[in-house]
């Protein structure tokens, strides 16, 4: 059994993921909107990624003997005034989600849950992938984005993102 801390934020971590889902997929209906079809298709791809996300946190909590507490999701509440605001914006929100999984580790350190720390580590590496991956999408839109042919080129390769579901053994 895991400590009621963990239980808890783990809990809490679970709706963060849900959550992160929903906002990208209202990214995505952003940029789909815009016919940014590229860029809506990157933010799809985000989208259920962070649903797996929640998912692997959702049956660590049952393989370990908890049932998940689901929570309301809260609506994404942005409306875009461009399309580097939605960029920045999932920049803010990896980092926020970075933060929380951290913190969560720090909490599993504290009370010696290595099992939990192990669980963690994937977390830890993929929030390193998932900032870098954005950031990278920034800077690249500030170089390319600013001019229609290097946005339309930026866009098409966007539109080549798939989906690889996570391979984390539980």
């Amino acid at each position: 059994m895991l400590d009621k801390k963990i239980v808890d934020l783990l809990n809490s971590q679970i709706n963060k993921e849900f959550y992160s889902s929903f906002l990208y997929l209202d990214m995505s209906n952003y940029y789909y909107d815009e016919n940014l079809n590229g860029f809506g298709n990157w933010f799809s791809i985000q989208t259920q990624e962070e649903y797996a996300h929640a998912m692997l946190f959702l049956q660590y909590l049952q393989n370990n003997g908890h049932r998940p507490v689901l929570e309301t999701i809260a609506k994404p509440n942005i409306e875009f005034k461009s399309f580097k605001q939605a960029l920045e914006a999932a920049y803010e929100h990896e980092l926020f989600i970075s933060k929380s999984i951290n913190d969560i580790y720090a909490v599993a350190y504290e009370i010696k849950d290595f099992r939990t720390m192990q669980f963690l580590d994937w977390f830890v590496k993929e929030q390193m992938e998932e900032e870098k991956n954005v950031d990278e999408l920034n800077k690249r839109f500030d170089l390319f984005g600013g001019e229609a042919r290097g946005l339309y080129m930026l866009d098409s390769e966007l539109a080549s993102r798939t989906f690889t579901s996570p391979s984390l053994v539980l």
